[in-house]
């Protein structure tokens, strides 16, 4: 598996959790940190700035998905599509060095492997619409 791909994971694991426990990303994070065997992975910075990013720009992240998820409410879509969507529009918005069809294709990679059959087309087409419309 790719670092990347590794660190969208684990910023993933982390997204998740706090979305379950209603706890801050960065207070879940700071845990997880703690759990992790030195010496950590070269990738476990790039996953520390996904979920510190996510959880700096949240409501914009989730106002986005939810103008673009048509029919949907952010509460009606799976705890791991909402947050790979989280993830992937993080990146869409805020880190430039990755394309946007990257940040798109490693979110629907991710949600084949972790969730719905439906999940990677549900994904592809709301990511996509924001990399048409958003991100001008």
């Amino acid at each position: 598996m790719p670092a990347r791909r590794k660190a969208r994971k684990r910023a993933l694991d982390v997204l998740f959790e706090a979305d379950l426990r209603d706890r801050p990303p960065v207070e879940v994070l700071a845990g997880y940190l703690q759990r992790i065997e030195q010496p950590r992975p070269d990738h476990l910075g790039y996953a520390i700035g996904l979920v510190e990013g996510v959880a700096a720009h949240l409501d914009r992240i989730d106002e986005t998905i939810a103008s673009y998820a048509e029919g949907w409410t952010l509460d009606r879509m799976p705890a791991v599509d909402r947050n790979l969507a989280r993830i992937a529009v993080y990146e869409l918005l805020y880190v430039d060095e990755i394309d946007d069809a990257v940040a798109i294709s490693e979110a629907v990679e991710l949600a084949r492997q972790m969730s719905t059959d439906d999940s990677p087309r549900f994904l592809n087409g709301i990511l996509g619409r924001i990399a048409e419309y958003a991100t001008r």
